[in-house]
């Protein structure tokens, strides 16, 4: 992962998944908010992912939800639980099944930067079964 501020992400052309903790509670979540979702507190951290994790779910687009991503069709998405404790969604890769784990790497969908994971390893060879 490149070194940046920590209040960029993809979502604004830098190549990074960024979730938030709380500082008081320990809870985190995807989303920017300026309070804790589970406790209020104000005291949040924003913290880059490894980007690592096992797909949750995955499908085919074949329909474009704009004109500017028609020449991409068809593509996958997936919604990806990071090792971190959050999900994120994401293209995919072909072959990137349910139980999957992915890597998360970067690609350009016209102008738009997104995350795009690709399978790292078997079905669900999590962390915990790591060699």
């Amino acid at each position: 992962m490149t070194a940046h501020a920590y209040g960029d992400d993809w979502t604004s052309g830098v190549e990074a998944i960024v979730f938030e903790t709380c500082d008081t509670c320990r809870s985190h979540w995807y989303f920017a908010r300026n309070r804790c979702p589970a406790c209020g507190a104000a005291t949040v951290t924003r913290v880059p992912s490894r980007g690592e994790g096992t797909v949750c779910a995955v499908t085919s687009v074949s329909r474009a939800p704009a004109p500017e991503l028609r020449a991409f069709v068809p593509y996958r998405v997936a919604l990806i639980d990071l090792d971190e404790g959050v999900r994120v969604m994401g293209h995919a890769g072909d072959g990137v099944m349910i139980g999957n784990r992915v890597r998360g790497a970067y690609r350009r969908l016209g102008t738009v930067l997104v995350p795009f994971f690709t399978a790292s390893g078997s079905l669900r060879d999590g962390p915990e079964n790591s060699r």
